[in-house]
């Protein structure tokens, strides 16, 4: 594990308490770590889950409350965390088994859990700074309330006087820490589409773009 004041410098905050923060940055797969980075991860989702509320009902003021659901789906998600923990370099920071490039999935937790030991060393305040400035690019890039393949497969399907999609995960495989799961979605009278992913929800969302894309050529 990387000289971790780096990382303090990259989020704007020294930690008071050194073994939070390692606690944080510490992948159940290594051995006694315990529980400690799930129930990091558990709080600090709540806690973005908050503050991007928060901050969603104040930039958005004249939006309805099912598109600042959208939005807040959409920030709050795995592929967003995902990016964040790219954008500060974290996997250079993370204490795990195996490969130095954590899948997706890990590397979304473990900003999650970030968030959790900034929550718990500092305060909401110190949250919401940190998530305010690397979330604030994803909050204002789509102007227009966002809408997942998943919705918009929905509404082709609706549109056409189709019955919903049906989704069927098809396989289930890896570690505990590293699954991987392949989802098929169909529509009446269409070809089945597969999708695959660290997350059943991260697998449907591929296979509804992927049935998409053959839909709308």
């Amino acid at each position: 594990m990387k000289d971790l004041s780096s990382l303090e410098e990259k989020i704007g905050y020294r930690f008071h308490d050194q073994a939070l923060l390692k606690n944080a940055l510490t992948h159940s797969s290594v051995r006694h770590s315990g529980n400690l980075f799930e129930r990091l991860e558990f709080l600090g989702d709540r806690v973005l889950g908050v503050v991007i509320a928060e901050h969603l009902y104040k930039y958005f003021p004249k939006e309805s409350e099912g598109d600042l659901a959208k939005r807040l789906a959409v920030l709050v998600s795995k592929e967003t965390c995902n990016a964040v923990g790219n954008l500060i370099a974290l996997p250079d920071f993370l204490n795990l088994i195996g490969d130095r490039n954590p899948n997706s999935a890990i590397l979304a937790d473990a900003v999650e859990a970030l968030i959790a030991a900034l929550y718990l060393d500092g305060g909401l305040d110190e949250c919401r700074k940190f998530v305010i400035c690397y979330w604030k690019v994803f909050i204002e890039k789509n102007m227009m309330p966002p809408k997942d393949s998943k919705t918009t497969l929905q509404e082709w399907a609706q549109g056409k006087g189709l019955p919903i999609p049906v989704y069927r995960l098809i396989e289930a495989s890896g570690p505990d820490h590293e699954p991987l799961f392949k989802v098929e979605v169909s529509i009446m009278n269409k070809p089945p589409h597969y999708g695959v992913g660290n997350s059943k929800r991260i697998a449907e969302q591929a296979a509804a773009s992927d049935l998409l894309a053959s839909l709308l050529k």
